[in-house]
């Protein structure tokens, strides 16, 4: 949450130290370090924290803020975006710092904060849940003049004495935290999705009909994970494939999700060509899926499949934070063998990921794995690592040549910086 504040004409400051200082985890570090002396974007989806991690790093009075879900200042900044010059220049040499809460809504005040950035020593902090608005509509995104940054939901190793089921059942969004019973957290992720629908899809109208979109949330949530099928989709949703690809594409924008692409490499197997989708977060997931109530069990499918969105998330968490130069993939061959998550690191071996939920994960449901691996070792010269992420206590490396790692030890290895 950000400050209310009174709005004079050229005139707006706020003290950011008073900002969430006793909410719950305001103290916490987060992963992601953002520089003191270099305007930047922040991008990540609504209640990931954004506005928090900017109030506890520049926590002074020195910074301005302006927070563009004030509908008032919107308003008026969108009659006369020259207002920002207006309040900068008001404010002078009082402030070091200016931060623009929810940038998106107004894209056009990005031509006069390239402005700023070139006439005036001042660095801006640029915040959005959605990059749609800049993306399509050619704002000025600075031409390198301020960096770019994503935050997600937390890690799980951004947090202390949590269980994997209370992860897996409600996901990391920070409010989670905040709340006790568990029907304050259903009540709180059913509106979420609520909210989102509208404040983040209709009221910035990136669709006219509401109604098909809600039902491609439905069916994109069940597809969580999956190979994507449009025309399947399309069918279930009562749209054209155009549309639900559309959808996707917003889904992206907005950093609700994102896809998987297949794995493309001169790799002597036909590869499967179409993309998997994962939402952001596995609580929200349940929630669309209308699923909150449903306990998970272990050795359960619906267990096995939130358990691996929940390393694919964390892996993609933790590598754009320590690794932002990993790229990821999934392969799938004509046949149907598949290796869930394939990472790219340059210049060393490609990771060959398999996640299992089980506790004494075999050799032979690793056979796959191991051949494809190796198959791909015979084209390749960088060659790959097949690695197994688990619940298994203990690491094991089997005969056919797979790492099998308890996922906290395969993550903090392969992905934590250090």
């Amino acid at each position: 949450m950000t400050p209310k504040m009174a709005y004079n004409y050229g005139v707006v400051s706020a003290d950011l130290a008073t900002v969430n200082s006793k909410k719950k985890h305001a103290e916490l570090q987060r992963f992601l370090k953002l520089p003191k002396n270099q305007s930047f974007f922040l991008f990540g989806p609504r209640g990931s924290g954004k506005s928090t991690l900017i109030n506890n790093n520049f926590n002074n009075s020195k910074t301005m803020l302006l927070n563009l879900l004030d509908p008032v200042l919107e308003e008026r900044l969108i009659r006369n975006p020259r207002l920002l010059i207006e309040m900068v220049n008001a404010a002078g040499k009082s402030i070091n710092h200016v931060f623009i809460d929810e940038v998106q809504k107004i894209p056009k005040l990005l031509d006069l904060v390239h402005l700023l950035i070139e006439t005036t020593s001042l660095k801006f902090i640029l915040t959005g849940s959605s990059a749609r608005k800049l993306k399509h509509g050619g704002a000025n995104l600075l031409a390198g003049r301020a960096f770019v940054y994503n935050l997600y939901p937390f890690s799980f190793f951004e947090l202390n004495n949590l269980s994997l089921k209370q992860v897996l059942e409600w996901g990391l969004l920070p409010k989670i935290f905040h709340l006790r019973s568990k029907d304050e957290k259903t009540r709180f992720l059913q509106s979420y999705a609520y909210t989102y629908l509208k404040e983040e899809i209709w009221a910035e109208q990136f669709i006219k009909n509401l109604d098909p979109f809600r039902y491609f949330l439905e069916v994109a949530a069940q597809m969580n994970g999956k190979v994507l099928n449009f025309s399947n989709i399309a069918r279930d949703t009562g749209v054209d494939d155009k549309t639900v690809k559309n959808y996707y594409s917003i889904l992206e924008d907005t950093l609700i999700g994102f896809n998987l692409n297949p794995f493309n490499h001169s790799f002597r197997k036909r590869l499967n060509g179409k993309p998997k989708f994962y939402f952001f977060d596995t609580g929200v997931v349940r929630a669309l899926r209308n699923i909150l109530n449903v306990s998970l069990e272990e050795s359960t499918s619906l267990y096995g499949e939130t358990f691996e969105h929940f390393i694919i998330l964390e892996c993609i968490k933790l590598a754009n934070y320590f690794r932002p130069d990993y790229r990821f993939s999934y392969l799938m061959t004509k046949d149907g063998a598949e290796v869930d998550l394939i990472v790219e690191r340059p210049g060393k071996k490609y990771l060959f990921i398999e996640i299992k939920s089980s506790k004494n994960v075999s050799e032979f449901n690793l056979n796959t794995l191991a051949k494809l691996s190796e198959d791909f070792n015979a084209a390749s010269s960088l060659g790959s690592e097949a690695l197994c992420f688990s619940n298994d206590d203990c690491k094991r490396k089997l005969t056919n040549g797979v790492m099998v790692y308890p996922w906290q030890e395969g993550l903090r290895k392969y992905f934590l910086k250090g």
